[in-house]
């Protein structure tokens, strides 16, 4: 039997693609512990769970929202974890500080795929997982096998997965499970907890060959279970049950269970099974490198800003326990709460394992370890921010609240690492950057609700330049008369185009005096000004210009009048040699499971890309990398469609790579949208 030992605080986070019922089955798991009387709905926007506004109104988590039970005497936090692709950071900082997570899926094998991203984040962080097959009702309807589900699942996992029970059927309803360790079988009632009933007749020879299945699996990792096998000796139960929780530490294997959240059925199997299995805080705090040196040490693995209580580090204990005004990270914790979604319940203290929210720790950051001896660090293991992949150029409807967006603007981008923001220096815009429109509506969102802030969002433009083809000469002279002195500068300039990537070059060959050598930086500096916004309105590049010639003034010449006549000599040559503009290319990478690589080349050539060429992917087995050539301007909403096109799975990465003449109906364009946002300044 399982050990019945009281355990300490555990976390299980709850994971999975988009509308798989994470939410649902943290709300069904709070309902067979106690700790809620009536369960929530997402639809009604009344569970634990999606406590934020934002996830009431879009029927969705948009964060990871925490509560806690007592199951049979020990403490569980559970996770539940956004689904959306664009909200990966929530779900990753969560996992990273759970010792287990329960993997939840829907029963069709079509939608299989969506999980590899998950499953490879998982393995290569070693985190112990389960797998739960939700929806199970529809393993009846759909005339969906139990066996080829697996098979699907299999292929995007690369560690073993152990199918812990088979459905029993009625007709088309799947009516119960059978439990292949303990080999008893439940009867299902909806809301309620499950019926010890007889093995069907029907269902035992389907559960003998699980079992075995399940018992090799686990032989693989065991010699001592391998030689009963071999020998034709029943292993057991305790020792089965020893040995998967012992696998399920180690990540060697990926426990599958069944059962309907909706339904409250298989939740109370799960629980257990969680109970039983999942590793404890010591054993989790190891696997991740944790310093466990000082006496007290916790986590930081979310920062949220309250409107009125302030920041609060929601952070797990992993040694001592953490009081109420202690010193912790070189701070003081100004209070300790236990978050039950966005319910707060103050604390005196929270011993190792808890997870709770720590208050006012002003220099506290996200995945960092922080302990009772002043240390602040980064952990040891921490996922990297997802690399940004769609953009937004925004500003405050007032202008008045531009200091006050900017410190706004810091307060999402440390609540969220999968945000960021920066001024682009050619447009001068502020850009804010994320993982696709929903992601950067919810931070648009939250600027509106939470800081009363409202903002205008549009395209970032993009960062076009100019150059020129031919070259050409100029005489330009400037010439003011007014009252006393007046304003004098004669200049005689070449300009040249230079090879791509070159910039700009400045020379003089002036002889004989005929400009003094204190005003010729001044025509530089006149030219220079000039080419910040050229004949096509956008910066001038690649232009070599030289001051061959000139005449001056004794009394009228000044360092302003030749910046001047510099200037007027550049906007005077620049039309004569023939401004091309050019547009910003991007190298870009695109990773897709490789079935969806034909539809990927197709969207590239379709945004005037280049394929460069394509080959399987490090390290994520019957995946592609595709490398191309494409415009900035092609690339801005790339991922919206190739997510449309590889159900959601599809990344790519970018940097700038060259500059190319743009021309035609897409350059007038250009050049029409520039000069339209330029006259409405």
């Amino acid at each position: 039997m399982p050990s019945t030992r009281i355990a300490g605080p555990r976390s299980a986070a709850l994971v999975g693609p988009y509308l798989s019922g994470k939410t649902t089955l943290m709300e069904s798991l709070l309902f067979a512990a106690g700790a809620i009387t009536r369960k929530g709905n997402v639809k009604d926007g009344n569970t634990v769970g999606d406590s934020a506004p934002e996830a009431r109104a879009r029927k969705m988590s948009v964060e990871v929202g925490l509560a806690s039970a007592d199951y049979l005497g020990e403490r569980w936090t559970f996770l539940d974890c956004p689904g959306s692709v664009e909200l990966p950071a929530e779900a990753q900082a969560a996992l990273m500080v759970a010792d287990v997570a329960v993997v939840v899926c829907e029963p069709t094998p079509d939608k299989a795929p969506m999980l590899a991203p998950l499953f490879k984040f998982l393995d290569d962080n070693g985190i112990p997982h389960m797998l739960f097959v939700n929806k199970v009702d529809a393993l009846g309807n759909q005339d969906i096998r139990v066996r080829d589900l697996m098979q699907a699942l299999q292929a995007s996992s690369a560690r073993p997965l152990v199918l812990r029970q088979v459905p029993i059927r009625e007709g088309d309803t799947v009516t119960g499970c059978v439990d292949l360790v303990s080999e008893r079988a439940y009867h299902y009632n909806p809301h309620a907890p499950s019926n010890l009933v007889q093995v069907p007749d029907t269902v035992r020879e389907r559960e003998q060959a699980a079992r075995q299945e399940l018992l090799e699996a686990l032989a693989d990792f065991d010699d001592g279970l391998l030689e009963q096998l071999l020998e034709d000796v029943a292993p057991d139960r305790g020792a089965v049950y020893q040995q998967l929780a012992k696998d399920l530490a180690s990540d060697l294997i990926v426990p599958v269970f069944i059962g309907s959240a909706e339904n409250d059925n298989g939740v109370r199997r799960l629980l257990k099974a969680l109970r039983h299995e999942t590793p404890e805080v010591a054993t989790t705090a190891a696997r991740l490198g944790i310093p466990l040196e000082a006496g007290v040490v916790a986590q930081v693995f979310k920062t949220y800003h309250a409107p009125h209580a302030g920041k609060l580090s929601f952070s797990r204990v992993w040694k001592g326990e953490v009081t109420d005004g202690m010193t912790l990270g070189g701070e003081r914790v100004s209070g300790v709460y236990r978050m039950h979604g966005h319910d707060q319940h103050k604390l005196p203290s929270a011993g190792a394992g808890e997870v709770v929210a720590l208050s006012r720790m002003e220099r506290a950051a996200t995945g960092e370890v922080l302990d009772d001896q002043g240390a602040r660090a980064k952990a040891p293991l921490w996922p990297a921010a997802p690399a940004p992949v769609y953009s937004l150029a925004i500003s405050a409807e007032q202008r008045n609240d531009e200091v006050k967006l900017s410190g706004a603007l810091a307060k999402l981008t440390e609540e969220d690492q999968a945000l960021s923001v920066h001024q682009n220096p050619d447009t001068g815009e502020i850009v804010l950057w994320g993982q696709g429109d929903i992601h950067l509506q919810l931070a648009m969102d939250r600027l509106r609700t939470k800081y009363n802030l409202p903002v205008r969002s549009r395209a970032p433009q993009v960062a076009y330049k100019e150059t020129i083809r031919k070259g050409a000469a100029q005489h330009s002279r400037f010439k003011r008369q007014t009252g006393g002195h007046g304003q004098f500068a004669d200049v005689h300039v070449e300009v040249a185009p230079l090879p791509r990537g070159s910039g700009f070059a400045f020379d003089e060959k002036v002889v004989g005096g005929v400009v003094p050598r204190q005003f010729i930086p001044a025509v530089e500096a006149g030219v220079k000004e000039y080419l910040v916004q050229g004949p096509l309105g956008f910066p001038v590049v690649d232009v070599a210009v030289t001051l061959t010639s000139g005449q001056f003034h004794a009394v009228d010449s000044s360092e302003q009048a030749f910046k001047t006549a510099g200037r007027m000599a550049m906007g005077e040559a620049m039309p004569k040699c023939d401004p091309v503009l050019l547009e910003p290319i991007l190298q870009v990478t695109i990773a897709a499971p490789a079935e969806f690589t034909p539809k990927v080349q197709r969207l590239i050539t379709g945004r005037r890309g280049q394929i460069l060429g394509f080959d399987g992917r490090a390290g994520w087995d019957g995946w592609d990398e595709v490398k191309a050539l494409m415009p900035e301007a092609e690339a801005r909403d790339l991922i919206v469609e190739l997510r449309s096109l590889t159900l959601g799975l599809g990344v790519f990465t970018t940097r700038f790579d060259h500059l190319a003449e743009l021309t035609g109906r897409l350059a007038d364009r250009a050049v029409e949208i520039r000069q339209s946002m330029v006259a409405a300044q």
